[in-house]
């Protein structure tokens, strides 16, 4: 028997139940994995509470980790007992103890702890994707990205910035601003304070942005829009507001020839060749100093459920993980 938290019924953080739930070896092309740090994100809410819909109740919630090698099924040859491995994968995450597919771990390389791996393969690689896949951003592009505090908005900005943009981010506090500007933002609008499509025009000089990157959602996306420069690109990667309503496609042409993307994760590292590509960038990213991965938050995994409360009041910043 191990420890996991599992959700028997969507709703509230109190759904989320700690218990001992029985994990067996491992079969042909698995793994089973010792977890040393398990990444929280905003996708674990949308799963506890339906918005996202798990295959079945009950379901052990999270969806990133890291750990080491227990035990490796027949067929699997790239993993050996003791490795130290990371992955992202849909939902599972919230165990001292599980059985993975070998074709969804990666090594860690040794200068990565297991607590930056944990919050590397969902969060890291979203970023990867973004910035480099949905839209390369180059030296000069000014991109705007809300949350800049939270977990995936550091690492954009501070990624964003190696990259040689000029990046603008939203925040909710002077103390979140202070964060943001530490890790990559050339500017910071305090949401709650300032309009963010006023500041953004002032400070791009009315050029406005070549791209958006919205995990905010609902009370965002009509800003966002009128942030972008003609044939500028949104994307809406998140719902932490709630999701973006149905809108009429001519509101893309009236602000200007836009582009629009709801782009996940799942779909750009589809392949294994895919998600091999994006973590050796996001690790050499991380070796050579062009990303910092602090971890700011960690919770015992029996504290879940205070830890979600936490990430949707807002509390947190930057990445946050539960220990096993």
């Amino acid at each position: 028997m191990t420890k996991a938290v599992r959700v028997h019924k969507v709703g509230g953080p109190e759904v989320l139940t700690y218990e001992d739930v029985e994990v067996g070896p491992p079969g042909t092309g698995e793994v089973r994995i010792r977890q040393h740090a398990v990444g929280l994100n905003f996708i674990d809410v949308y799963f506890r509470t339906g918005l996202y819909k798990a295959p079945g109740l009950p379901f052990i919630a999270g969806n990133e980790a890291a750990g080491e090698v227990l035990a490796v099924g027949p067929g699997v040859t790239n993993f050996h007992v003791g490795d130290r491995v990371a992955y992202y994968y849909n939902l599972g995450g919230y165990a001292s103890e599980r059985v993975i597919p070998a074709d969804k771990l990666v090594k860690l390389p040794d200068h990565i702890t297991y607590e930056q791996g944990a919050v590397l393969m969902l969060k890291g690689l979203t970023v990867w994707y973004l910035l480099h896949k949905t839209f390369k951003v180059e030296q000069g592009h000014r991109v705007l990205i809300h949350a800049a505090a939270g977990g995936i908005g550091l690492l954009a900005c501070q990624w964003a910035h190696a990259l040689g943009a000029n990046v603008i981010g939203t925040v909710g506090s002077k103390a979140k601003a202070d964060i943001a500007l530490a890790n990559g933002c050339d500017h910071v609008i305090l949401y709650n304070e300032e309009n963010f499509v006023e500041r953004v025009k002032q400070i791009s000089r009315s050029e406005l942005c070549d791209v958006v990157y919205d995990g905010v959602g609902k009370t965002t996306f009509p800003g966002s829009l009128a942030c972008l420069r003609p044939r500028g690109l949104f994307v809406s990667f998140g719902n932490a507001s709630g999701p973006v309503p149905p809108f009429p496609l001519a509101e893309l042409n009236n602000h200007g020839s836009l582009f629009a993307t709801r782009p996940k994760l799942n779909d750009y590292v589809g392949t294994r060749k895919e998600l091999l590509e994006g973590a050796d960038t996001l690790f050499a990213a991380v070796i050579n100093g062009k990303l910092h991965v602090p971890i700011n938050h960690a919770y015992a995994l029996k504290d879940a459920a205070k830890a979600h409360i936490e990430l949707e009041s807002r509390a947190t910043t930057g990445a946050a993980i539960l220990r096993p």
